[in-house]
């Protein structure tokens, strides 16, 4: 055995002995320079942290151990409302009455490549939230965060099915307008980037963002220009009730629809006119499970049937935000790395991987990290959320979305 691992297997001794004398009884804020390791947010959910040798240094970890045998613990989204916005994890939890909860995917921060279009905000991979999907996965070219491991996709999400059971899958979007020209394939969902030449669905999920980030870059370069070639379509009660040649913004009533292609999908919205009725079908739909997931979230697997995916970066070490799933599904691991200085080294991909596995995972999913990383839990009796780890720029970053933990009485 390698003396990290030693080092690393000891690291996990002592916060078992802590949770061993402690038990259930701990209480207390729990900060990040002191015990205690463990204590109970609420029934079925422990928080703790130890440190962990890596190979750039020691690196303090924050954990949420979530049982979804629990009746009473569920995990869902957490979101600003809309899928163009951001907030930060504490006030998400607080805004959706969170005990905990930690920042989830990688998402659209910034448009310096396209100076005078709007960062919208939006998440990378596809989400659902209380079985009611949000959006669908951008291009793999076109997403923000680390270059993704050989076999992984966009389209990876983390999700809890109406078994309550945690799993590892991929969900697709598939679907069609059907329209007096014939059916036309949909490619996109409340995204903020569509396949070149598509037609993508914007509804009010979406939010108040502008839908000009949809239309720039390329499947394989997200940096690409913007398309000249665009045109919207709105359909309110199956009928074209406007027409645009530019992508447009603000609030999308309920109910409503707007279309935005792109190149060939903007010719083809084009032969649509006012008072012609079209039908929007959309769904995700699995790559494994039958089983309807409550909530998903985007991001990429780095754990496998209890192996490292092939093809992590070892060499790479930074703040991370990963999850991992054991007992068969039934229990979460909520794993957030310290921002503080004397961890901010943090972890590689390889080491994210083997961190999830001695914990006991099987199934490990990596989140954003860096500035992003926060891991909140709320005190019974509290009611606000108190950020656990140092996010790495000192403060927390408002983000896309994240993994809410709550606990229902």
């Amino acid at each position: 055995m390698r003396r990290r691992d030693r080092r690393f297997r000891t690291a996990l001794t002592v916060l078992a002995a802590w949770s061993a004398l402690a038990g259930a009884a701990l209480t207390g804020a729990a900060p990040a320079d002191g015990a205690p390791r463990t204590r109970t947010v609420a029934p079925g959910i422990q928080y703790s942290q130890f440190d962990i040798p890596a190979a750039h240094g020691t690196t303090r970890a924050h954990l949420l151990t979530v049982d979804l045998r629990n009746k009473h613990v569920r995990v869902d989204l957490l979101y600003p409302g809309a899928v163009a916005a951001r907030a930060s994890v504490s006030r998400l939890a607080d805004a959706q009455g969170a005990v905990a909860g930690i920042n989830g995917d990688f998402f659209n921060i910034s448009e310096t490549q396209h100076p005078g279009v709007e960062a919208t905000g939006s998440a990378v991979g596809p989400a659902i939230t209380d079985g009611h999907t949000l959006k669908a996965a951008v291009p793999r070219g076109q997403r923000f965060g680390p270059a993704l491991p050989p076999g992984t996709s966009t389209e990876d999400v983390l999700g809890v099915g109406t078994d309550r059971t945690a799993r590892l899958d991929r969900l697709s979007l598939t679907g069609s307008l059907i329209t007096p020209e014939g059916r036309l394939p949909l490619r996109g969902l409340n995204q903020y980037a569509l396949p070149q030449g598509s037609i993508g669905a914007y509804t009010a999920d979406w939010g108040s963002a502008s839908r000009v980030r949809a239309t720039c870059g390329t499947d394989t370069n997200r940096g690409g220009p913007c398309s000249r070639d665009t045109y919207e379509v709105t359909i309110k009660n199956e009928q074209v009730v406007a027409t645009a040649d530019a992508p447009g913004k603000g609030p999308i009533a309920p109910g409503t629809t707007v279309l935005l292609g792109r190149e060939a999908g903007a010719q083809q919205l084009r032969k649509l006119f006012q008072g012609e009725e079209v039908q929007v079908e959309q769904r995700l739909v699995a790559a494994s499970s039958g089983v309807p997931y409550l909530f998903a979230i985007g991001g990429f697997p780095v754990l496998r049937h209890g192996a490292p995916v092939s093809g992590l970066d070892g060499a790479t070490s930074a703040v991370r935000t990963a999850v991992g799933i054991r007992d068969g599904g039934r229990r979460l691991l909520l794993l957030a790395t310290d921002g503080a200085a004397p961890y901010r080294s943090g972890l590689t991909l390889a080491e994210v991987a083997g961190t999830l596995r001695k914990l006991g995972a099987t199934e490990g999913f990596n989140l954003d990290g860096g500035g992003s990383t926060t891991l909140v839990t709320r005190s019974p009796g509290a009611s606000t959320a108190t950020v656990r780890n140092h996010p790495s720029g000192g403060v927390e970053r408002s983000v896309a979305d994240g993994i809410g933990v709550f606990a229902d009485s």
